[in-house]
């Protein structure tokens, strides 16, 4: 089994990284490869910024002038990544999570940070693999299954619900 090893990085003031959020990005990023059968050591970056933050890189990279909860940064195409000289691990790419963005969607659908975290992970891992939901009807819904397999698979589907009442 392949395995990766993730860089998580914290590039913003506004929200306090919760306890056991980077193990969680580890253990969907490890879950995504399982399932993908990606059968080379792989490495991604994954850092958290501002809604400030993540509204720049989206104008910068995508022409969209607004906030959005994460943006991937493939390294690879068709399949195809560099590898790092000294660890041998494939270079899949970066990913941009708005921690603003993650924890007022998680209110918003009535779940919790962590299982918004993971939903994020996951997507983001899928395109840092090739997938693209915005090309076709069906691509989206085959994303959006694989999401979902993936979650149930770790705990956090979208049936289970995380609000503890206060």
């Amino acid at each position: 089994m392949s395995k990766v090893k993730v860089m998580v990085k914290n590039n913003q003031r506004e929200i306090k990284v919760p306890t056991g959020i980077r193990l969680l990005i580890r253990r969907c990023c490890q879950a995504v490869l399982t399932t993908e059968k990606f059968n080379q050591d792989a490495e991604v970056s994954v850092s958290f910024v501002s809604n400030s933050e993540i509204r720049s890189l989206n104008k910068i990279y995508r022409d969209k002038d607004r906030v959005t909860d994460v943006l991937s940064f493939p390294l690879g195409e068709n399949g195809k990544y560099d590898v790092n000289k000294e660890t041998g691990c494939a270079l899949l790419g970066d990913v941009v999570i708005s921690l603003e963005t993650a924890m007022r969607q998680a209110n918003l659908y009535g779940h919790s940070l962590e299982r918004e975290i993971g939903f994020l992970t996951v997507h983001s891992m899928l395109h840092l693999l090739g997938y693209d939901h915005e090309t076709t009807p069906l691509a989206e819904r085959q994303m959006r299954e694989k999401e979902e397999l993936i979650l149930g698979e770790l705990g956090i589907s979208r049936e289970d619900s995380f609000v503890t009442e206060v």
